[in-house]
Order: structure tokens, then C-alpha cells, then sequence
């Protein structure tokens, strides 16, 4: 075999162990600048104290998923009742303003 076929066939392996490990094929996450990113865990911060601040609130509540991208708030996760679900939602709307909030909270049903 000369020189010639032997790299083709090497390159040809190589490709395909890139598409079958996925390293061919990577797909990046567009960049955040800082700054906002900053800001991003910033309001994230601030909503969290605020709901871990109240006691009132149960476990569930306390352990809810804040996601902030470009100022905007997603609350994720089970909460005991309706009125926590309000109480939390008030929160973030205080801090993060009207319209920024997006509340897919779930009531979690009682225990038994």
C-alpha cells in the first residue's frame, strides 16, 4: 500500500470516529457577555434571599429553580399551595419588574 492510500485511509477513520464520538459535530452555546451574565446571577441572588427570607414559606418553596437570562425569570418547581405560589410569584415580580416573570410552578399535591 503506498504512502498516498494510507493517509486517505487514515484521515477516513479518523472522520469517522469523530461522527460517532460527536467531537465533529460540537455545537456551542452562544457567548454571554459578562456584564450580563453578572447581572443575570445578580437578580437570581437577590429573588433567592427574598424566598429563603421567609420563613412562612415550606421546603419546597425554599428549594424552587430560578433561571435568569437577559433579565428575564423563570420559576421552576413544586410549592405546597396556592398561596406560597403567589407569595413567591409577588417576589420575583417585585424584584425583577412587571412582565419579566415566568411563574411553571406546580402546586405539589398534599402528603398523605
Amino acid at each position: 500500500m503506498d504512502v498516498r492510500r494510507w493517509r486517505e485511509r487514515r484521515s477516513q477513520r479518523r472522520t469517522i470516529r469523530k461522527r460517532i464520538s460527536g467531537t465533529g459535530t460540537k455545537r456551542r452555546r452562544p457567548r454571554i457577555s459578562k456584564k450580563r451574565a453578572r447581572k443575570d446571577r445578580e437578580l437570581t441572588r437577590k429573588i433567592r434571599a427574598a424566598i429563603t427570607g421567609d420563613k412562612s414559606l415550606s421546603t419546597y418553596a425554599h428549594n424552587i429553580k430560578i433561571l435568569a437570562q437577559d433579565g428575564k425569570v423563570t420559576l421552576r418547581g413544586p410549592v405546597r399551595s396556592d398561596e406560597e405560589k403567589a407569595a413567591i410569584l409577588s417576589k420575583a415580580v417585585e424584584i425583577a419588574g412587571e412582565g419579566n416573570v415566568t411563574d411553571q410552578t406546580d402546586v405539589a399535591p398534599p402528603k398523605s
